[in-house]
């Protein structure tokens, strides 16, 4: 693991709200996206931090065992402000392939290929997003991969923005199908970034409308199960001419992915 860091830790402490398997959707799509699959198959080793985790460990531990699938070796570090927390945590630690420490923004001191950042940016102002995402991925290679998004408490609605050294990549929206009333209502659970742009005039309130009335049409479809509904959807946004990146199998799960562009702030 990387060596202690004297760095003083940066940023404000969460409430620490957590739940098994609440981040199982982010950490089933790191394991498979290409970006950052490839990139935890190409860094030796890679190490990939959990920045928040909260008051219990239990997602870093379902996040180091979710990533070994994909390699065995992976380096999981959790950090927290919270030197409670972080002492708690220690009884899940099984170093080297996972451990807990304390620290914020600044990543410790570590150089890790990937940052998963959960619930953490919701409680900062949208103004202070952008500085965030700059000094994780300054600690990281240039290379580095940044995971920042939000979820409910059980983590049936999802959503995460993919940001790199050269900026925002994509947004990805993730919901639970069975019992969903339309689509936009994931617009409550949007990254910082984007949650207070669900307004008329900016673009992801734009998709999101979209998306609602493609949902609207093709109801005739819930005679076939929602996810058949919901894969006519998205076939139906496709063919007015937004961007869907992302292969048939995540859709399949609810899942959405766009280029940021499509939903960058106006």
């Amino acid at each position: 693991m990387a060596h202690r860091s004297k760095l003083s830790p940066v940023g404000a402490p969460t409430r620490g709200t957590t739940n098994p398997n609440r981040l199982r959707r982010v950490d089933r799509w790191i394991a498979s996206a290409p970006a950052t699959s490839r990139l935890l198959r190409s860094a030796d080793p890679p190490l990939v931090v959990d920045l928040g985790y909260g008051a219990s460990p239990v997602t870093t531990v379902e996040l180091a065992r979710r990533l070994r699938g994909v390699r065995p070796d992976v380096r999981v570090l959790g950090l927290e402000l919270d030197p409670v927390r972080v002492a708690a945590a220690q009884s899940a630690a099984a170093p080297p392939l996972l451990d807990f420490r304390r620290g914020g923004f600044e990543l410790a001191g570590t150089r890790p290929v990937l940052v998963r950042a959960f619930n953490v940016l919701r409680q900062y102002a949208e103004d202070e997003v952008a500085g965030a995402w700059d000094l994780m991925l300054r600690s990281m290679p240039a290379e580095g991969l940044l995971v920042e998004g939000t979820c409910d408490e059980i983590g049936r609605l999802s959503t995460w923005v993919l940001v790199s050294r050269a900026g925002p990549v994509s947004l990805t929206l993730s919901m639970r199908l069975a019992g969903l009333e339309k689509p936009s209502t994931i617009a409550e659970r949007l990254p910082k970034a984007l949650i207070h742009r669900n307004v008329p005039g900016e673009r992801v309130h734009s998709l999101l409308s979209t998306l609602d009335a493609c949902w609207a049409t093709s109801a005739p479809h819930q005679a076939f199960g929602v996810r058949s509904r919901w894969l006519e959807t998205v076939r139906l946004l496709a063919a007015r001419g937004r961007p869907v990146l992302g292969p048939p199998s995540r859709i399949r799960l609810g899942e959405l992915t766009v280029p940021w562009a499509a939903v960058a702030p106006a």
